[in-house]
């Protein structure tokens, strides 16, 4: 399991926007997302770039941490 951490999410709706972005990615497969945490969580077989899940992240509104 690979990780992104996030900043900015403050409740449930945030975790669902992420959830969707992130999803929206082709590659990533069981992709969980945690409020607590801050971070979601994913497997990476097809090797995605973290820059792309990033961009992603920041592009729905958030901020991905490296």
């Amino acid at each position: 399991m690979e990780k992104a951490k996030i900043q900015g999410m403050t409740c449930q709706h945030c975790v669902m926007s992420v959830t969707k972005a992130l999803s929206s990615i082709p590659g990533l497969t069981n992709l969980r997302v945690n409020l607590v945490k801050g971070e979601a969580t994913f497997e990476n077989p097809h090797n995605v770039s973290p820059e792309k899940i990033r961009k992603t992240i920041e592009d729905a509104g958030y901020k991905g941490v490296e």
